[in-house]
């Protein structure tokens, strides 16, 4: 009996830098069939690759109880295991991370609104 090996491509976890912001915004108005980013958009902290295209990503976002917290942003281009392992390996990088960008809501939405403002420049 001939056996089929497939090779499962590895997801990469990385920090999400200026440079992404480009490539995440595009992926933003995808999913959300906009022409701008607004508020929900937040601050991208983390994101996931598969081989070197950007399949998702996390904002941190101020919710309606003037929280932080983070929303995933993802193409559908990962399997639930993969979706679950995402979500644990930002989680965990949430909660151990100190810096005023994940503890303080005013400071966050300062940000947030700056950054809209220049991923909107037209």
């Amino acid at each position: 009996m001939e056996k089929i090996i497939q090779r499962q491509v590895q997801i990469q976890y990385a920090e999400a830098y200026i440079s992404d912001m480009p490539e995440l915004k595009k992926i933003f108005l995808q999913m959300k069939e906009a022409k701008k980013v607004d508020s929900n958009f937040g601050l991208p902290f983390v994101l996931a690759k598969k081989k070197n295209e950007t399949i998702a990503f996390a904002s941190l976002i101020v919710n309606e109880k003037n929280e932080i917290s983070f929303k995933i942003y993802d193409k559908n281009k990962m399997s639930e295991a993969e979706k679950r392992n995402f979500f644990s390996n930002t989680e965990r990088y949430f909660k151990n991370n100190n810096t005023p960008n994940f503890r303080d809501p005013e400071q966050l939405k300062s940000i947030i609104s700056r950054m809209i403002s220049w991923l909107n420049l037209e």
